[in-house]
């Protein structure tokens, strides 16, 4: 068989990798003197490693992640009050099979969404679907959706993604009507996939997000941490490091204040 024939055939089966290196594995296998066996399995493993690649990096597109993190990146030492080996755990299987929940309370260049990342991108590595979103981009998404079925469309991704990530919940004042929205999305999730939230506002004044509807924030939070954790961050903003003289200041970081523990893994 010529090559010609060859790639036409490993185009046709679609098997892109082994395309582009079965001509170099063939003039290894006469240097290393591979056996059949051995070269077709190398050929193999040069494909499976190619689509697993490949569909990492669909994963990873999918999720919308604004920008890379990982934990390895993020200085535990400005945050005492987190700690790395609990942080750790939100990136482990048991966490979507348990439909845990992650809540990160605090101000603004803090490192929440860098957390938050992090926590997605390795759900995403380990084959989860994610999806990353800001809470005003879901309010502008439901406040658009004219119709029952548009509505729907806009809530069914992230309800039905393994891990959602709800970035900036707080930082700006949400229509009253995004308040049910948010609700179906949470209580849809409820014992179903895993869930990440980042605010600026404590847990208390959620309700005043969207037109002072207490009873009905509650209840999201209710669920959000049944099976989940809460951590207050608190301390000087990653941005205005070595521009304390400028600013004033800022207070020292001080311990989270928890709720209900994740069950264990």
């Amino acid at each position: 068989m010529t090559s010609e024939r060859v790639e036409q055939q490993l185009t046709v089966l679609k098997l892109g990798r082994m395309r582009q290196v079965y001509a170099a594995w063939i003039e290894q296998a006469g240097t290393q003197q591979l056996g059949y066996g051995d070269f077709l399995e190398q050929l193999l493993n040069e494909e499976v490693v190619a689509r697993q690649e490949n569909q990492l990096r669909r994963r990873m597109t999918a999720a919308g992640f604004p920008y890379a993190a990982t934990l390895e990146q993020f200085d535990f030492t400005l945050r005492p009050e987190l700690k790395r080996p609990v942080l750790s755990r939100y990136c482990e299987r048991g966490v979507v099979e348990q439909a845990g929940a992650l809540v990160l309370v605090g101000a603004s260049g803090l490192g929440k969404t860098h957390l938050a990342i992090a926590v997605g991108t390795r759900m995403v590595q380990l084959g989860y679907s994610v999806r990353f979103v800001t809470a005003q981009a879901v309010a502008n998404a439901v406040l658009a959706a004219e119709t029952r079925l548009a509505r729907a469309r806009v809530l069914e991704p992230l309800v039905k993604c393994q891990v959602l990530i709800l970035d900036e919940l707080g930082y700006l004042p949400l229509d009253a009507a995004v308040g049910p929205a948010l609700y179906e999305i949470v209580a849809g999730r409820y014992e179903r996939g895993a869930t990440v939230v980042t605010s600026n506002k404590s847990l208390a004044t959620w309700g005043e997000l969207v037109g002072g509807d207490s009873a009905l924030m509650m209840a999201l939070v209710d669920r959000l941490l049944h099976h989940g954790e809460v951590f207050y961050l608190r301390g000087t903003s990653y941005r205005m490091r070595g521009k304390e003289g400028v600013t004033g200041g800022a207070s020292g970081p001080s311990r989270t204040a928890g709720s209900a523990a994740l069950p264990p893994a």
